[in-house]
C-alpha cells in the first residue's frame, strides 16, 4: 500500500510505496535541530526533546506526482547529508547522502502526515531513538528493537549497489548527480542556525 505525503501548502505532492518495509525513528542530532530552525520549521518539526521523527526507506519507493519544479536542496556543510525540502513553504521532506549508490532516503514526519493523517498503522511503530546526548531531555530506550531494525534493514539498502536498484531514485539523474543544485550553508548561516539549537 503507497502513503501519500506532501509539503504543507499542498504543491508537491508524492507517495511512497512499502510503507510497512521502512524503518522509524527519532533522530535527536543537533544538524537535524539546525536544519528545522533554518527553515523556520522548528515548532512544527521538532518534538518536545527537539527530536525530528524520520521514516527511513529505499529511494526505489519514493516518488513525486507533482510540484517537483518545488523540490529543493541545501546542506548544512560540504561533505553533510543532503536534505530535500519544498521551496514553496520550506517544509523539510527527506534527507539523503551524498553518494547515490547507498539509497536510503529518511522521509521526514511533518510531510507524511499530510491531511492530519497518522503515521501509524502505515508505518511500524518508533523502533530507534538516534543521537539521544544531544536530545533536550531523557528519551526513552529502543533496546533491541533498535538492532533488529538495522539488521533486517541496512542489509537491503547495502545490496543495491551490487543489483544496481540504487538507480532508481528521484533524487538523482541517471549519473548519480542531484537533480537540484545543492546549496551549502554559508558559515554565517551554519553558525545562526546552531545557535537557535
Amino acid at each position: 500500500m503507497n502513503h501519500r505525503f506532501q509539503c504543507q501548502c499542498g504543491q508537491l505532492v508524492g507517495e511512497v510505496a512499502h510503507a510497512r518495509s521502512a524503518i522509524h525513528a527519532i533522530c535527536y542530532c543537533r544538524d537535524c535541530q539546525a536544519y528545522a530552525h533554518h527553515l523556520g520549521q522548528a515548532d512544527a518539526t521538532l518534538d518536545a526533546l527537539a527530536g525530528t521523527e524520520v521514516v527511513g526507506t529505499h529511494a526505489r519507493n519514493v516518488s513525486f506526482s507533482s510540484g517537483i519544479d518545488q523540490l529543493a536542496c541545501l546542506s548544512l556543510s560540504e561533505g553533510g547529508l543532503l536534505r530535500w525540502y519544498a521551496r514553496c513553504c520550506n517544509t523539510p521532506l527527506a534527507n539523503t547522502g551524498r553518494d547515490w549508490r547507498m539509497p536510503y532516503v529518511g522521509l521526514v514526519h511533518l510531510c507524511l502526515r499530510a491531511g492530519g493523517a497518522p503515521l501509524v498503522p502505515a508505518f511500524v511503530p518508533v523502533q530507534m531513538h538516534l543521537e539521544t546526548a544531544s536530545a533536550q531531555g531523557t528519551p526513552p530506550r529502543t533496546g533491541w528493537s533498535q538492532l533488529r531494525a538495522l539488521l533486517g534493514f541496512m542489509p537491503r539498502i547495502a545490496a543495491a549497489r551490487f543489483t544496481g536498484s540504487f538507480r532508481r531514485t528521484p533524487f538523482f539523474t541517471a549519473t548519480g548527480v542531484p537533480v537540484v543544485a545543492v546549496r551549502v550553508l554559508t558559515a554565517a548561516e551554519r553558525e545562526r542556525a546552531m545557535a537557535a539549537v
